[in-house]
């Protein structure tokens, strides 16, 4: 199931027929804050939040004029197979337009939209308005072997080409005029389709598999390979791979799912014993060894439904199971759990604009976000309609913990950071409690079995020298001044070794509530090896509306200017500061003018 479409609406009426329509089609509404009720999540910028949405790959359907919802998106029209379904309705007329997304969907919720407020489904491809079908969308269960054919053949058929049609295509070909130019071709067999001939597999076989530890990926990618050949049954036919839970996090399964590029699903072993009567080949070994007669067959069959059929029995190699299973009808939904997942997200230092487009997707993607309650909050409207578990600075532990036990338990989990997520943030605490025993406090066995993935961020650093004009040009580096997980001892011996070293630094955490004399230390530090004059900046709250930026010299740095949200970037010997179209500019240069040098000389 994808995600939920996105309902944008800019005024009290719009807000009615928005709310309308998110009945209808299982959507969230968005209005623009002060002009909209309290009972819809609001925003303040209209094409930040469009953006946000088409970047997460989220349907949109604005009640609103097209012109800004195409502003909104064009900077990220890209590829028309990928974009999100981007409509656009008129309040009065009630003209529902899909501008985007027509065979990804779009039209087909343009058409639910339509019928729901009683208006005008406005849809503009040729196929589907010459023959009420689009060839390369042959919609949810069934997928096109040969997309990039569907284009020369709508050509024929509209140049008045007839077709002949094999199987039970899933859309109507009434209208079609027959012949034998064109060949429209439903099968679960391998059929070559080229630009006279298109053809639709059903998404109707499911692919159970079975894997000893650490079984190679190459011997179980290997078997089921040969298995569906010597069937002479199409890859894409497959709707999904599926096992026991207890191989969620098992190389080879995965590594047969990235192959056939289909879903994982998951059952548990009592699930899988309840196929029993159903096995060909069930098995009392496997029965002691983990609770049911067997995996392959059982997964398969469990996948297909009750009325599924054993295609292919068990297979086997040294190390690993297949079987495979029909279902009657091409699968809508798969059973079985997905294999939980947490995403470290680094959201940047605020403002959506500095959001990659990945954690934007990451974000999309999670059903629960975990964080400190300022960073969830950052999110704004991004966050709107998800789960949401805030924790309090000084809770780092428990909230990776809470997060890694979610995913466990199946959940898709965001964990998100400030700036970047591995820079003194929540990605290095999460893998140690990865790599921690249970015993010694680490996360439990089912924990261990879910997904994780760093999503990177715009540092602060990053963010603060991109505000400051380049002052890391050159050699920098990045200390905390926290001593509460780093010894006193260790911070000045650090802090000796980059002043030596004639590095640009980022000073992270430069004081606290109890903690201020460190960056004085740092200052007196760094003022041994260094000139007084040597340019320094302190950003705070960097992407908020709250933001500055002041600059300052190294003798000048007073440590009562600086609180726990500010970071301080100090120059290295060779930075310069200047005046540029009436703002300060601080660069390290790299030594480009030396260079010339040499090569006048």
């Amino acid at each position: 199931m994808g995600p939920r479409p996105a309902i944008v609406c800019l005024t009290a009426s719009g807000a009615a027929l928005a709310k309308e329509i998110a009945t209808a089609i299982g959507g969230e509404v968005f209005g623009k804050a002060g002009r909209v009720g309290d009972d819809v999540h609001e925003f303040d910028a209209f094409s930040e939040l469009v953006a946000d949405f088409f970047l997460a790959g989220r349907p949109i359907v604005g009640l609103c004029a097209a012109g800004i919802l195409i502003r909104a998106v064009a900077p990220f029209v890209a590829d028309k197979t990928t974009e999100p379904p981007v409509l656009c309705i008129a309040e009065g007329a009630k003209d529902v337009i899909p501008l985007l997304g027509g065979h990804r969907g779009a039209n087909d919720l343009t058409r639910r939209i339509a019928e729901a407020i009683n208006g005008q489904a406005v849809i503009t491809t040729a196929g589907e308005g010459a023959f009420g079908l689009a060839l390369d969308d042959p919609g949810a269960g069934w997928v096109l072997q040969n997309p990039q054919d569907a284009k020369p053949v709508m050509a024929a058929l509209l140049a008045g080409a007839g077709a002949s049609v094999e199987g039970d295509l899933p859309f109507d070909t009434g209208q079609l005029e027959s012949g034998e130019a064109l060949r429209l071709i439903a099968t679960e067999k391998v059929v070559e389709g080229d630009d006279r001939t298109l053809v639709y597999h059903p998404k109707s076989l499911c692919l159970g598999l079975g894997a000893s530890r650490n079984c190679p990926p190459e011997e179980l990618i290997e078997l089921a390979e040969t298995a569906l050949a010597e069937h002479g049954l199409a890859e894409r036919c497959l709707a999904g791979v599926f096992s026991v839970d207890l191989k969620m996090d098992e190389v080879a399964v995965q590594a047969v799912a990235e192959r056939f590029d289909v879903p994982m699903r998951f059952f548990t072993a009592e699930d899988l014993e309840r196929e029993t009567p159903r096995l060909a080949n069930p098995s009392d070994i496997v029965f002691a060894e983990i609770g049911c007669h067997g995996v392959a067959e059982a997964a398969a069959l469990a996948a297909a439904g009750e009325t599924g059929t054993l295609v292919i029995p068990k297979r086997k190699s040294a190390m690993g199971t297949v079987a495979l299973a029909r279902a009657p009808a091409p699968l809508m939904a798969l059973a079985g759990s997905e294999r939980g997942h947490l995403s470290v997200v680094g959201i940047g230092p605020g403002e959506a604009a500095m959001r990659t487009p990945q954690a934007t997707r990451a974000i999309a993607a999670a059903d629960e976000l975990v964080g400190y309650g300022l960073y969830i909050d950052l999110l704004g409207p991004a966050a709107a309609g998800k789960v949401q578990k805030a924790f309090p600075l000084g809770g780092e532990e428990d909230r990776c913990r809470y997060a890694l036990e979610r995913a466990g338990e199946g959940h898709k989990v965001a964990l998100v950071c400030s700036g970047d997520a591995g820079i003194y943030a929540m990605a290095a605490l999460v893998y140690e409690l990865l790599d921690r025993a249970e015993a010694a406090g680490g996360v439990s066995a089912a924990a261990r079995r879910a997904a994780v993935d760093v999503v990177p961020g715009v540092s602060a650093l990053q963010a603060a020298a991109a505000r400051l004009g380049a002052p890391m040009g050159h050699d920098f580096c990045a200390i905390s001044l926290s001593d509460l997980l780093t010894p006193r001892d260790v911070i000045l011996q650090r802090l000796e070794a980059a002043a030596s070293g004639d590095f640009v630094i980022a000073f992270y955490n430069p004081v606290s509530k109890t903690r201020r004399d460190l960056l004085n230390v740092a200052r007196d530090i760094l003022l041994r090896h260094r000139p007084g004059t040597t340019p320094v900046a302190l950003a705070t709250s960097l992407g908020r509306p709250e933001e500055t930026i002041r600059h300052r010299t190294l003798e000048t740095l007073q440590v009562d200017e600086v609180d726990m949200l500010t970071t301080v970037l100090v120059g290295a010997s060779q930075t310069r500061d200047f005046d540029h179209a009436g703002h300060r500019r601080v660069y390290t240069p790299r030594g480009y003018a030396k260079k010339l040098e040499k090569g006048a000389a």
